[in-house]
């Protein structure tokens, strides 16, 4: 099956050339260290209070980052590279930290780690594919694929669903939730592959065969 996809060709190679340490990157760099940092004293010290605040400064961090890529005109490609790798840094502390405090509830934690470090990773990723600044742009390329993870909406329940299921003690809720975004982010990943076909190995022609003989 062919989707149709943004007329973007392969990406020019500008990434080498935009600026690494721009504000919202330091901002992202800043937020990861002390998230991860609070994450460790946390789990060493099994401190929820510390896990609370592990959790704060990812979030805060993760939203004013965005804020200030935005309001200064520094979106860049290596920028949103590192802000994907540094949000799974602090989700995978934070995460390993809530099974050390709570081990009931590893049956939704294992589902959401698969999902969020393993596909998700390769599904943000998909971007540098095409001529995009970021995942939040991917509705250039496909919108369907960008409502399910780069919406305000999607962005909500893949990163705060989870917790306030916990939070609720709604535990078999919980698992159903990131078990359902772990089918949803492979379907996803899916179609973007046939889109990355579709867009860089189109058909030219017929194709030419040889005959036995020949």
């Amino acid at each position: 099956m062919r989707f149709r996809t943004h007329p973007t060709a392969l990406v020019p190679p500008r990434a080498a050339i935009e600026p690494w340490w721009t504000t919202p990157n330091v901002v992202s760099v800043a937020r990861t260290v002390g998230s991860v940092t609070v994450g460790v004293g946390a789990i060493a010290s099994r401190s929820l209070l510390l896990l609370v605040a592990a959790y704060a400064i990812y979030w805060v961090g993760d939203m004013l980052d965005g804020y200030l890529a935005r309001r200064l005109d520094q979106e860049t490609r290596p920028g949103a590279v590192l802000d994907i790798v540094c949000d799974r840094a602090c989700s995978a502390i934070c995460a390993c930290c809530i099974v050390m405090l709570a081990p009931e509830t590893w049956p939704a934690i294992l589902p959401f780690l698969l999902s969020f470090l393993m596909i998700d990773t390769m599904l943000s990723l998909s971007f540098l594919y095409w001529d995009l600044q970021s995942p939040n742009y991917f509705g250039r390329v496909d919108m369907s694929v960008w409502r399910l993870n780069w919406s305000p909406p999607a962005k909500a329940l893949n990163t705060a669903g989870l917790m306030l299921a916990l939070g609720l003690h709604a535990l078999v809720a919980g698992a159903v939730l990131v078990t359902l975004v772990l089918l949803m982010k492979l379907w996803s990943l899916g179609r973007v592959r046939h889109l990355v076909l579709a867009a860089h190995w189109p058909p030219s022609g017929p194709v030419a065969t040889t005959q036995p003989g020949t």
